[in-house]
């Protein structure tokens, strides 16, 4: 089944499908945006979103997200539903994404805790507006650039309170991924860690503000078994994946060299 919304002269094609009791999002291609699984709407399909999650590793009690780019809405889904203490703002430039969000993914109106506005995210950004910002802007299975300059990211580094994380998808064969790492690097002050995600071709960024240079294997741990308990996600395999992008010894995680 696929389901095509209005396409305008400026607007790449949006697209939902559907396929083995698992819904997809595409825009602008054939790559997929969001996934829903039909049976269990609230949780996180892909494996790469489930991966965005282990900014908590490092800041664990979140109060304002801002997420830039809604997609199907899954991230947003599953901190309304989970991060009880967090409220949510997602800025998205469609309206037919945020239609298609509401209409095909189940994404619940807004409330108290979470607010969905058309815009432009970059827009958005504010001294200290939130204490974690997602960013997972793409355009078919390119990563907007608007949102990978230096000027984008020396302003999510102001909007942040700290302590604060960035959270940034990437393509693992992105040709520009190095670079955006250092961009990302030289707004935060070198305190940026990445890991590959378990299954998906993607690379996930925590660009943390106010974090301390190193954080111990043992803390890492501990944090991890209790995230896995509450959440259901594999945050002891992120610790693994951690390693082989990042510096560390063995007592410690490296964050900033």
């Amino acid at each position: 089944m696929a389901l095509h919304f209005s396409r305008s002269k400026r607007r790449p094609d949006l697209v939902v499908s559907e396929e083995r009791g698992v819904r997809h999002l595409h825009v602008g291609g054939e790559a997929i945006q969001s996934a829903m699984r039909l049976g269990d709407p609230f949780s996180l399909a892909l494996d790469y979103t489930r991966c965005m999650m282990g900014f908590l590793l490092f800041h664990a009690a979140p109060r304002r997200a801002l997420m830039i780019g809604l997609g199907g809405g899954s991230l947003a889904k599953y901190f309304h539903k989970n991060l009880k203490k967090t409220s949510i703002r997602v800025v998205e430039l469609d309206p037919r994404v945020i239609a298609a969000a509401r209409t095909q993914f189940a994404l619940p109106a807004d409330d108290t805790r979470l607010s969905v506005e058309i815009g432009d995210g970059a827009e958005a950004l504010a001294p200290e507006c939130c204490d974690v910002l997602v960013v997972d802007a793409f355009h078919d299975e390119e990563h907007v650039p608007q949102f990978a300059s230096q000027a984008f990211y020396d302003a999510a580094y102001l909007a942040l309170a700290e302590p604060g994380a960035l959270v940034v998808n990437f393509m693992d064969d992105d040709r520009h991924l190095d670079a955006n790492l250092q961009r990302l690097e030289a707004a935060f002050g070198g305190a940026v860690v990445a890991m590959k995600a378990l299954y998906d071709p993607n690379v996930i960024a925590f660009a943390l503000k106010g974090a301390p240079k190193s954080v111990e294997w043992a803390e890492l741990h501990t944090r991890a078994a209790r995230l896995e308990s509450e959440l259901g996600l594999p945050f002891p395999r992120y610790l693994s994946r951690l390693r082989a992008m990042n510096r560390w010894t063995a007592r410690e995680l490296i964050i900033v060299p």
